[in-house]
């Protein structure tokens, strides 16, 4: 007998997929490093060091550790820029959570029957779409002293004569408030609206059969199930307010009148650069960034803990 010699069969090399997905997201995490990590990483590394303008010569930089972060947190300007912010963020933004739950509620009850929802939505999305400048610039020529505002007001025999707006920090503080509730009440009740519309029908009509009122069926169905969308607008919300710059540095021409009341933490940063004081910049810079980080932490454990509580029901 011939003996045969079994040849082995090659096995074909498989195709690995997972080199390309890498390939794919590449793109994203060598610009996120190039235009966000390393500029992150600079800044906190410029943070350490004492470097500003005095005249024409250039102090530094000199190493100095955290003293530009124990400046900040002593000097007081910090504390009293942060407060001015907080206020004019919480004058804005609860008229805009309310105004934007009723328009929600509104808009997705199917009794109501609303016709030309679609023209009604659009409008008041609208004023998200213009630029944050040419709305304070709006704002400023409507109610400066020579504006039409004071015109009216006093046509209306409401006021003899006119008024300084923007001499006045209740009114300033007002104004900058109302401008950011009428720019993203529109953005916030799609928000609401979509978390409504994600709640499953039937619960609305076991209720109304058992004889709930529409109030009572908000409380006790819409509001707890929307939880975790309203923690998210409040959050990002407040991450805005922190990062609110443009509108007051327009209005109040970047000086904060008055005295400062209305000058925020992110004009409070623009000082410092325009002033060329780059160490008191960088520290200032770090801790914005470790406030919103923060807040996004706080949002993320939200909903991992509310999903988590559904779940276990």
């Amino acid at each position: 007998m011939s003996q045969m010699t079994a040849t082995p069969l090659k096995k074909k090399k498989g195709i690995s997929y997972a080199k390309w997905g890498y390939i794919f997201i590449a793109p994203f995490f060598i610009v996120y490093a190039i235009f966000s990590l390393y500029p992150l990483l600079s800044t906190f590394y410029y943070s350490l060091f004492e470097h500003y303008r005095s005249g024409l010569k250039v102090i530094g930089p000199y190493f100095v550790g955290l003293e530009n972060y124990k400046a900040l947190f002593t000097g007081g300007d910090l504390l009293k820029y942060a407060g001015n912010t907080f206020v004019i963020w919480i004058m804005g933004f609860i008229p805009q959570i309310i105004v934007s739950m009723l328009l929600a509620a509104w808009f997705t009850d199917l009794r109501l029957r609303i016709r030309a929802q679609g023209f009604f939505k659009t409008v008041i999305y609208m004023p998200n779409l213009i630029m944050a400048t040419a709305f304070a610039m709006l704002f400023f020529t409507l109610f400066s002293i020579g504006g039409p505002m004071n015109d009216i007001l006093i046509d209306l025999h409401i006021i003899s004569q006119p008024i300084d707006f923007f001499a006045r920090t209740g009114t300033t503080r007002g104004l900058i408030a109302a401008m950011n509730f009428l720019m993203w009440y529109g953005n916030t009740t799609i928000l609401v609206m979509a978390g409504i519309m994600g709640i499953d029908p039937s619960l609305f009509e076991a209720a109304e059969i058992d004889g709930a009122t529409s109030g009572q069926a908000f409380r006790k169905i819409t509001l707890p199930l929307m939880r975790p969308i309203l923690i998210y607008v409040m959050i990002t919300s407040m991450i805005g307010g922190i990062q609110m710059f443009d509108v007051p540095q327009i209005l109040t021409n970047g000086k904060g009148a008055p005295n400062a009341t209305s000058t925020t933490l992110v004009m409070f940063l623009n000082n410092h650069l325009f002033s060329k004081n780059y160490g008191m910049g960088g520290a200032l810079s770090v801790i914005l960034f470790i406030i919103s980080a923060a807040l996004s932490v706080i949002v993320f454990f939200a909903f991992n803990y509310q999903s988590d509580k559904k779940g276990g029901n």
